[in-house]
C-alpha cells in the first residue's frame, strides 16, 4: 500500500434489531465521471465496431460508470480484437456484447421482466419496442409511457413491489452487492408529447438493485419509504410537473442526481471524520455503486428471421430466462408468459410459409402488450372491425393461437422450452391464461388465482375451438345465437370463447374443487362435476339454446374496469346499503328463456343474480334436471363469506357464511355516536390539523393550571377522533383492497401485529376505565340506546 493511503475500514453496527460487521468500507465515495470522460467513453463506443447505440445511450452510460478510463479501454479496438475487449455472450439467436463495470446505484433505473410483467398490478408496464440501425438490431430498446407520472409510478411500483417479495438489505450492508446487474440502455418516450431520454435500466438483479435502496434508506425504512426516496433521487420532483424548459428533461434529471450524489459525499465526508463512522457512513458506502454488466452491442445469427426490432429484447429475455426458468426459478405464472411467448416467437424465426409473418408478429405485439387495446381494430379489423376492447383482444388472441397447426407448433415448442415430453390442452390452457387477463389483470386481482386456475383446468380450449375458427365481431353478442344454432361454426366459437373468458374472469366458472359438489349455490356449488373447457363445451353446443344464451348474455354483461357483484359483493361495515356512484352495477343475471329479455326474477319481480351452479347446470340442463337441487341458505347478500371477501379461496369450499362485521364492541365505551358519526367516511374535521400542530396535549405536556377534570376534557375528544379515524382509515383500506396490486399485502403482517397488540391494550384499558366508571356512579348505568347494564366484575 502505498504512505499515505487510507485503508478500508470494518465497522461493527446494529441493524434493527441485529449486529451486523460491515466490511471494506472504502474511506471516501469515487466521482462522477468529468464531461471530458463522458466524451471519450462516447467516442470510443461510437467507434467500435461491434456495437451502435444513439450518442444519448453512450453519454448515459459514461455518466453512470464510475471508472470511465477502464470503460473507454474495454470498447478500443485492438489489433488481436477488432470490437475491443467486450464479454461476449452467445444466446439464442443473437450474440451479446457487454462492458462491465462500477456504475453509480443512483444512475439505474428498474426494467422489466416476465415476474413483475404477469404479475396483478395497478400501474401498467409501458409498451416495450426495438429500435434498429440501417436495418439491424441495436442493444437498447423503447420504452413507451403515458406521461412522467406513468413513469414515476412504474418506478415506484416496481422496487415497493419487489422488496415484498425479497429484501437482500441486511447482507448488502455487510459486503455491498457482489454479482453483477444486467443492464443495458433504454429510450424512454412518452405519449403525451414530454421530450425524451436516455437511461441505464436494470433487466436482471432488480431485488439487489431494490435491496440497495433499502440499506441506503436505513434499519427503520418500509418498502414504501425505500421506494418513494429511489424515486425522488432518480427522478427528484420535476417528473410530476413535465416542464419544459432548457436545457432538455433527460440533462435536467440527471444534474438533479448529481445534486443528490453530491449532497450524499459531504455527509460521508462529515461521517468520516469521527474516530468511528457510524451506520449512516456504513449505508452510504455499501450502496452507492454496484457492480454491473452493460449490454452495448448485438448480432443476429445467419439463419434466424426474428424481426430486427424484436431480437435484442428476445436475447436478453433468452438469458433471463436461462437464470430464472432453469435455475432461480420465476412462479409458474411467469414462467407460462414466458415460455408462450417465446415459443410464438421461436415460429416466427422459423418463417413458415403457411403463416403470414407480419401477422405473427403482430399476435405476438398483442400477446405481450406492444400492441394496446385501442389499436384492435387497426390491426385485426379485416372486413368486420372487431370494438376495441380486452374481451375482443381475447377473443382474437386466442383464435389466433388455436388455429390447429399453429397450436401444434406452439405446444411442440413450449414443449423443447420447458424440457417436457407431452403438452395437454390443459397444459396449454395454462400457458394462455396469464396471457389472457393481461388487460384487467389489477382490476380483477381478488378473482386472479381463481381464473388462473380454471384456465389451467383447459380454460375455453373445447374440441370446436381448436379446431380452427374465425371470430364473428358485433356488439351484441346475442345476435350471434341464432346464426350459432343454424351451425355456425364461427359464431358459436366466437361466443363459447367470448362468454367463457368472462365467466372465467369473473369467478362464475372455477376449477371444480371436491367441496363444490352439492353445496349451495350461494356458496359457490355445483350440481355435478365437470372441467371447466367441458363446460364450456356444453354451454356452447349449437342445440343448447340456454347454454348459448348463457354465454352471450356474460359476454355483453363483461365489463374490464371492475369485479361483478356475484363474485366479491360489498361489504357493508355499517349495515347500511353499499352505494358507489351513479353507474348501472355491475352483475350477472340467471337466464330464463321464457321471460322477454331473458332475465329469471323471483315472486317479488327481482331479477335473480348467476350462480355457477346455474353455469355448470346450463351446460347439461337434462343432467343437471335429473340431479336433486340443493339446500339454500338464507343469507344477505353483503355478508359472503370471509374467503369471498378475500378472494382467496376456490369457489365452493364449504367455508360456512360469516355474520355481518358490527359497530359496536369496540367503541360503546365512548358513549353514543350521533348518525353513526364513528363509522362515517373521511376523518373528522379538525383531527388532522390538532395532531399536526400539537394541538392535543400529551400527558406531561399540558397547563397544570387548568383543572384534571377539564384536561380530561380534551383527552376524551382526542380518544374519541383517534378512534374515529383509525375507523375511517381501515374503511378506507377496505375500499382501496381491489385495487392495490398482487405484489403487495394490503397492510404488512409485521404491522398487522403491532396494530393488534396495540389495539387489543386499548380496548383492555377502555374496558376497564368503563367498569371502574360504573362501579363508581352506581350499580346501574343507562346506556346511549335506552338499555340499562349491569355491571359485572
Amino acid at each position: 500500500m502505498a504512505t499515505g493511503t487510507p485503508a478500508v475500514l470494518s465497522l461493527d453496527v446494529t441493524w434493527g434489531k441485529d449486529a451486523v460487521r460491515v466490511t471494506n468500507i472504502a474511506p471516501r465515495l469515487p466521482e462522477d465521471p468529468t464531461a471530458s470522460q463522458v466524451s471519450a467513453v462516447t467516442t470510443a463506443g461510437r467507434a467500435n465496431p461491434g456495437t451502435w447505440l444513439p450518442e444519448a445511450a453512450w453519454e448515459a452510460i459514461a455518466r453512470a460508470t464510475t471508472r470511465p478510463e477502464a470503460l473507454t479501454v474495454q470498447l478500443r479496438p485492438t489489433s488481436e480484437e477488432p470490437t475491443g475487449l467486450l464479454m461476449i455472450e452467445n444466446v439464442e439467436g443473437a450474440t451479446l456484447r457487454s462492458v462491465v463495470t462500477q456504475v453509480l446505484l443512483s444512475e439505474l433505473f428498474p426494467g422489466i421482466q416476465p415476474r413483475t410483467g404477469m404479475e396483478v398490478s395497478e400501474v401498467p408496464d409501458p409498451q416495450v419496442h426495438g429500435i434498429t440501425h440501417q436495418g439491424s438490431p441495436a442493444a437498447v430498446v423503447r420504452y413507451h409511457y403515458d406521461g412522467l407520472a406513468h413513469l414515476r409510478n412504474h418506478v415506484w411500483q416496481t422496487i415497493h413491489a419487489t422488496l415484498h417479495i425479497n429484501d437482500y438489505a441486511q447482507s448488502i450492508l455487510t459486503r455491498s452487492v457482489t454479482r453483477n446487474l444486467i443492464t443495458h440502455p433504454v429510450e424512454i418516450t412518452f405519449e403525451d408529447g414530454t421530450e425524451p431520454l436516455h437511461v441505464l435500466v436494470v433487466r436482471d438483479g432488480i431485488t439487489r438493485l431494490a435491496s440497495a435502496w433499502a440499506v441506503q434508506a436505513g434499519p427503520g425504512a418500509d418498502p414504501a419509504d425505500v421506494a418513494t426516496l429511489a424515486t425522488e433521487a432518480l427522478l427528484g420532483k420535476e417528473a410530476s410537473t413535465g416542464t419544459a424548459v432548457e436545457p432538455g428533461l433527460g440533462q435536467r434529471l440527471a444534474a438533479g442526481r448529481a445534486r443528490w450524489r453530491h449532497a450524499l459525499r459531504q455527509e460521508f465526508e462529515e461521517e468520516m471524520k469521527g474516530a468511528l463512522p457510524g451506520l449512516r457512513a456504513a449505508q452510504i458506502a455499501q450502496s452507492f455503486v454496484v457492480p454491473a454488466q452493460i449490454t452495448v452491442g448485438v448480432e443476429g445469427h445467419d439463419g434466424r428471421v426474428l424481426s430486427s426490432e424484436d431480437m435484442f429484447d428476445d436475447a436478453i429475455r433468452s438469458v433471463l430466462a436461462s437464470i430464472h426458468v432453469e435455475f432461480k426459478q420465476w412462479d409458474p405464472a411467469a414462467q407460462n408468459v414466458e415460455v408462450i411467448t417465446r415459443a410464438l416467437k421461436r415460429i416466427i424465426q422459423q418463417d413458415d410459409p403457411r403463416w403470414n409473418r407480419a401477422e405473427l408478429q403482430s399476435v405476438y405485439g398483442l400477446a405481450v402488450g406492444r400492441i394496446p387495446v385501442k389499436d384492435l381494430a387497426e390491426v385485426f379489423g379485416g372486413d368486420d372491425t372487431p370494438p376495441a376492447t380486452s374481451l375482443w383482444r381475447a377473443v382474437y388472441l386466442i383464435s389466433a393461437m388455436t388455429q390447429p397447426d399453429l397450436l401444434e407448433l406452439l405446444k411442440d415448442q413450449a414443449k423443447v422450452i420447458k424440457g417436457g415430453q407431452r403438452m395437454s390442452i390443459k397444459g396449454f390452457g395454462e400457458l394462455l391464461g396469464p396471457i389472457i387477463d393481461l388487460p384487467w389483470r389489477a382490476k380483477k386481482k381478488l378473482v386472479t388465482k381463481q381464473a388462473r386456475n380454471a384456465w389451467n383446468n383447459g380454460g375455453v380450449l373445447t374440441k370446436d375451438v381448436t379446431q380452427g375458427w374465425a371470430p364473428v365481431p358485433t356488439d351484441d353478442f346475442t345476435t350471434l345465437i341464432e346464426p350459432a344454432m343454424k351451425g355456425d361454426n364461427d359464431a358459436r366459437c366466437t361466443l363459447a370463447v367470448a362468454g367463457g373468458v368472462a365467466l372465467i374472469a369473473d369467478k362464475l366458472l372455477t376449477r371444480n374443487v371436491g367441496s363444490s359438489l352439492g353445496a349451495p349455490k350461494e356458496k359457490g356449488g355445483v350440481p355435478f362435476r365437470a372441467d371447466v373447457y367441458k363446460v364450456i363445451e356444453g354451454l356452447s353446443q349449437r342445440t343448447n339454446e340456454l347454454g348459448l344464451w348463457t354465454l352471450a348474455l356474460a359476454a355483453n354483461t363483461f365489463r374490464g374496469d371492475s369485479l361483478p357483484q356475484n363474485s366479491v359483493p360489498k361489504q357493508s361495515l355499517t349495515g347500511k346499503e353499499a352505494t358507489d356512484s351513479d353507474e348501472s352495477p355491475y352483475v350477472y343475471f340467471k337466464l330464463d328463456l321464457d321471460a322477454e329479455d331473458r332475465i329469471a326474477r323471483d315472486a317479488a319481480g327481482v331479477p335473480e343474480r348467476l350462480y355457477e351452479w346455474d353455469v355448470v347446470a346450463a351446460s347439461d340442463p337434462d343432467r343437471a334436471a335429473r340431479l336433486s337441487r340443493p339446500t339454500t341458505v338464507g343469507i344477505l347478500p353483503t355478508a359472503p363469506s370471509s374467503t369471498a371477501l378475500n378472494g382467496e379461496a376456490e369457489s365452493g369450499e364449504g367455508t360456512e357464511p360469516t355474520e355481518p362485521i358490527e359497530a359496536g364492541s369496540a367503541t360503546t365505551a365512548l358513549g353514543p355516536q350521533p348518525g353513526n358519526a364513528l363509522f362515517s367516511h373521511g376523518s373528522a374535521p379538525g383531527y388532522e390539523g390538532a395532531l399536526s400542530t400539537g394541538a392535543v396535549p400529551g400527558p406531561r405536556e399540558e397547563d397544570s393550571s387548568v383543572p384534571p377534570s377539564q384536561r380530561a376534557m380534551g383527552h376524551r375528544r382526542a380518544l374519541q377522533l383517534g378512534v374515529q379515524s383509525a375507523r375511517d382509515a381501515l374503511d378506507h383500506l377496505h375500499s382501496l383492497e381491489p385495487e392495490v396490486g398482487g405484489h403487495t399485502p394490503l397492510v404488512p403482517v409485521g404491522q398487522l401485529d403491532e396494530l393488534h397488540k396495540l389495539l387489543v391494550g386499548i380496548l383492555t384499558d377502555v374496558e376497564n376505565l368503563r367498569r371502574r366508571t360504573l362501579e363508581n356512579h352506581g350499580d346501574e348505568e343507562v346506556e346511549g340506546d335506552g338499555t340499562k347494564e349491569v355491571a359485572m366484575d
